[in-house]
């Protein structure tokens, strides 16, 4: 029997399901791979499709099974449509040689001309690495990458960390400048700022190329190019070889969900149809992206995918990936209306089989490649097994987004008052988690940061951020919102999963959000940014909250708090508002009352030992009172049961470290003799 059904024996109703899902995986494997082939050796496509520099010339390869005719059109033919043919090979190949070193350049501008359906179109080739827009036309096309210019890697020896403190980046809007930042920028400006703020891993967004800047990168239209947006493939590798040189993975935020509907610029109709790489008719739409669908049953389609993610391990680094919009791609009605609520949902006729067959393929093949990868799935509906490996009946992923929580916080925070609080709650919510699966926790990403949402800090503060963010300057609406930014983001970064997230600038409380240049703000790059100079300054408040942020990552990934999979709530008094849990050797205890402080606090602890105050909400450095010593607060024993006395004020936080046990040996007695007493020494 799978794991996940021993796991998870609710849905033994479903084993049927799961053996199906299982069957379609083997077979699927067999069906590329043969009997002696490998997923590393099957996903290649790359290396043969799209241009390529040889000895002798230059080979330009497609795949279009529905075209007519193809020809490569360009500055080494003065842009004639029709000088270079392609020759059509077998199963919808198409090959064009270029004889001569020369034939073709590094950073040629290029296009496929595509006869098909008696219509003649320009394309960008499916396979192009660099793709650029030419600022006068405003189109794209594609610039020649020389595949034999190799960049000199310096990564060999990296290892990273084992537990995952992911930074979410956007590159573009990384910097301060109202213009778009560069690979190059980020490595050099933004990376040292993460380092010391303890995080460990970047989750790079806008990575694979997008049209539309203000997509935020998630309607890819050139899967093998790494956005030019942002600058060229060579500074991409310089920004991972940067990260590896600082001990940081680097994880790409992959969108293989979907792909944008552009004919010109991306791959939709390259050949003249829409089942070259995507579903026909309503199927192949998505029904609110306004999106192209991939048809993942068909081999050509996982062939392309799969080969995509080699390519960015291999060509650029990549320690993983983030898969967005997973949800979309399990169900054939997206996910959209439905919820979740019944574990019968998992498993219909709503199934997207083939989707979940290409999952656990594509996690198969980043593992052979490189067994210390990472997969994060972003799915909403908490499919089981999303995070078990494939053996098990799973998805292979490694993790997944715990996307309640985000909710959770935003509902508690929006919709009730401070006195109404549920602590049991929100604790539950923190536990909901699918077991032997591992979450990535978090309390907002980049979804809360874009106009039209707000930030915790903005929610929690609102207007006064404009104002009263002056250390001189004093408001109680202020007051409430720094203090509880700093206790939520702990009772989320302790408490909710074995990772977690942070969106670039929520740390120090960034107080704009997010708007891409666009008509409606004069294609202004003023909200397009992050503010660093308001965490630096020194006379604002935001240093409290970034210093906190700091310190609390340091210090809970020193004790490696992820190692205990899950906290042990140690004591839950909702109507005083009181949580304490322990987790692998910290205490973190949480006094979310708006008033009382409460004193003489016995909290049940596991063992006879001491415990030292490492961190407090309140300490001085971030902002507070002072109200808590730090001490060490001694073990008290009443009935054979033990205990530490503590004082929790109003909206405060606190960590305190449990101290080496000291395990008491016992004393040996005396040996005499008939003839003389002998002194032994006491072992200690």
């Amino acid at each position: 029997m799978y794991r996940v059904l021993e796991l998870n024996p609710q849905l033994m109703p479903f084993k049927g399901d799961i053996d199906l899902r299982m069957h379609l995986y083997h077979d699927t494997k067999k069906r590329l791979l043969g009997n002696d082939q490998t997923l590393n050796n099957f996903a290649n496509a790359h290396e043969y499709f799209g241009i390529h520099h040889v000895d002798s010339g230059w080979y330009y390869r497609e795949w279009a099974p529905s075209a007519y005719q193809l020809y490569l059109t360009g500055e080494f033919n003065d842009w004639n449509l029709t000088s270079h043919p392609l020759t059509k090979l077998e199963n919808g190949c198409w090959e064009l040689y270029l004889e001569g070193d020369k034939a073709l350049w590094e950073g040629c501008k290029v296009k496929t001309v595509v006869d098909a359906n008696l219509t003649r179109t320009e394309h960008i080739p499916v396979y192009a690495r660099r793709v650029v827009q030419d600022p006068k036309t405003i189109t794209w096309c594609c610039e020649v990458v020389d595949d034999w210019k190799q960049y000199e890697w310096t990564d060999q020896n990296f290892k990273a960390e084992d537990d995952l403190y992911i930074y979410e980046a956007h590159v573009g809007m990384a910097q301060e400048e109202g213009k778009v930042g560069t690979y190059r920028e980020f490595a050099d400006l933004v990376l040292p700022r993460i380092k010391k703020a303890g995080y460990n891993t970047i989750q790079l967004m806008a990575i694979m190329e997008h049209p539309y800047y203000g997509s935020f990168g998630y309607q890819v239209s050139n899967f093998y190019a790494a956005s030019s947006w942002f600058g060229k493939p060579e500074d991409l590798k310089y920004l991972v070889d940067t990260a590896h040189k600082m001990g940081i993975r680097v994880l790409l935020d992959l969108v293989h969900s979907h792909a944008v509907k552009n004919t010109a610029e991306g791959i939709n109709m390259f050949d003249g149809t829409t089942w070259q790489f995507f579903h026909d008719g309503a199927k192949g739409d998505h029904p609110t992206w306004g999106t192209k669908c991939f048809n993942y049953g068909k081999d050509e389609v996982l062939h392309f995918l799969l080969s995509n993610l080699k390519f960015w391990m291999k060509e650029y680094h990549f320690d993983g990936f983030r898969f967005d919009g997973v949800t979309s791609m399990l169900y054939h009605d997206h996910g959209l209306g439905t919820d979740f609520d019944d574990n019968s949902k998992y498993f219909s006729y709503n199934t997207h089989t083939e989707a979940i067959t290409y999952l656990q393929l594509a996690n198969e093949l980043i593992h052979e490649i490189n067994p210390n990868a990472i997969t994060v799935a972003e799915d909403m509906s908490g499919m089981p097994g999303m995070c078990l490996p494939i053996e098990d009946g799973g998805c292979g992923f490694d993790y997944r987004l715990a996307m309640g929580l985000p909710d959770m916080w935003i509902k508690t925070v929006k919709e009730k008052r401070d006195e109404d609080w549920e602590i049991g709650q929100m604790w539950g919510s923190m536990c909901l988690r699918r077991p032997g699966e591992k979450t990535v926790a978090y309390v907002e990403s980049h979804d809360q940061a874009l106009v039209g949402d707000k930030t915790m800090i903005f929610r929690l503060a609102d207007a006064n951020m404009y104002t009263d963010m002056d250390k001189a300057c004093h408001n109680p609406v202020i007051d409430r919102a720094i203090a509880l930014h700093k206790m939520i983001r702990l009772f989320t970064i302790a408490g909710g999963g074995e990772a977690y997230l942070n969106f670039m600038g929520n740390e120090f409380g960034h107080p704009e959000w997010i708007d891409f240049p666009r008509e409606g703000n004069g294609w202004s790059f003023h909200y397009c940014r992050r503010q660093w100079s308001l965490l630096d300054n020194g006379y604002l408040k935001y240093q409290w909250l970034g210093e906190f942020d700091r310190d609390v990552v340091n210090l809970v990934k020193s004790k490696d708090i992820f190692k205990q999979h899950m906290p042990d709530c140690m004591l839950l008094k909702d109507p005083e508002k009181v949580i304490v849990f322990y987790r692998h050797g910290l205490l973190f205890a949480f006094n979310f009352n708006t008033s009382q402080s409460l004193t003489n606090v016995l909290v049940p602890v596991h063992q006879k030992t001491d415990y030292e105050m490492k961190l407090c909400s309140e300490d001085g450095v971030y902002g507070g009172h002072g109200l808590v010593e730090h001490m060490t607060y001694p073990v008290k024993e009443f009935d054979g049961k033990y205990y530490v006395e503590l004082y929790l004020p109003a909206r405060t936080a606190m960590i305190l470290e449990e101290k080496t046990v000291v395990v008491e040996k016992p004393k040996r007695t005396r040996k005499t003799t008939t003839k003389r007493t002998k002194k032994v020494k006491t072992e200690e």
